[in-house]
This record gives structure tokens, sequence and C-alpha cells, in this order.
């Protein structure tokens, strides 16, 4: 199971367990993670999401900001690309599969202290996606 928060275009938010979640798939099924044992997953339609992120725990830590800066001494797989939410949020990371017209792509945060592992952000939900040039990239202590 797969420790997830699923973000919705709408603003709406639910935080639990997939186990059947895949880009090629446009439903799965998430259970909350406040439900009484013996409670059916929610079914989600991932065409509702702005993005799904696998996280590390359902509280993360308060204090943190993300930083969306690269840290020069860990190695970036993929190519670093930046994200504008249509809400405004922006998220920093790196991906090996963003290919414009496809309806999402997985992203690993440019911040190494994030709750979040990876996420899965829905194309449409993003209102620019723009791939960071290597000599312009913000790295940590710029």
């Amino acid at each position: 199971m797969n420790r997830v928060v699923v973000r919705f275009a709408d603003g709406r938010m639910i935080k639990g367990f997939t186990n059947d979640f895949t880009p090629a798939r446009t439903r799965f099924h998430v259970l909350p993670s406040d439900a009484p044992a013996g409670t059916k997953p929610v079914e989600v339609n991932a065409e509702e999401l702005k993005a799904l992120f696998f996280v590390k725990g359902f509280t993360g830590d308060p204090a943190h900001q993300e930083a969306n800066v690269f840290t020069p001494s860990r190695p970036t797989v993929g190519r670093k690309i930046r994200v504008v939410f249509k809400d405004g949020e922006v998220l920093i990371g790196t991906t090996q599969g963003y290919q414009k017209g496809r309806p999402g792509f997985f992203l690993v945060p440019a911040d190494a202290a994030s709750n979040i592992e990876r996420c899965y952000i829905v194309s449409a939900a993003a209102q620019e996606i723009t791939f960071i040039d290597p000599s312009n990239a913000p790295a940590a202590g710029r």
C-alpha cells in the first residue's frame, strides 16, 4: 500500500492508502487514513485531480517550508522541471516522463527534506510547465 495525499483541482483533499494507482487508468481507489475498519475504499477519478502525492507521512513537518531548490550534493535523475499550478502553488523537481500532451507525469521534488517522495502531476491542473536550464537551476545556498 502506498501512503498518498490526493489533492483535487477543486481544493478537496484525501489522505490515505492506495495500491491500484497507475497513470494508464483514469480511476483508482483510496482508503482514507481515518476510515474505520471495514470501510470500502473511495473511488477517485484521476481527471479531477491536481496531483497525487506519495508521502513519507501524513503529518509531515509543519515547520518545514518547501525549499524548491536542488541540493548540490544530491544527484538528480531526469530533467529539472518547474510546475506552476492554476492555484498558484509551485513545485520544482525532476521528471523522467513529462511530455506535452500527456495527461500527467511523475515529479520528484528538488527539496531533499520534503515530505513528498514523488508526485503524479495532472497536466490540466498546471498553468505552466517548464524545463529548467541546468545553468539557471536554483541550488541551495544561492
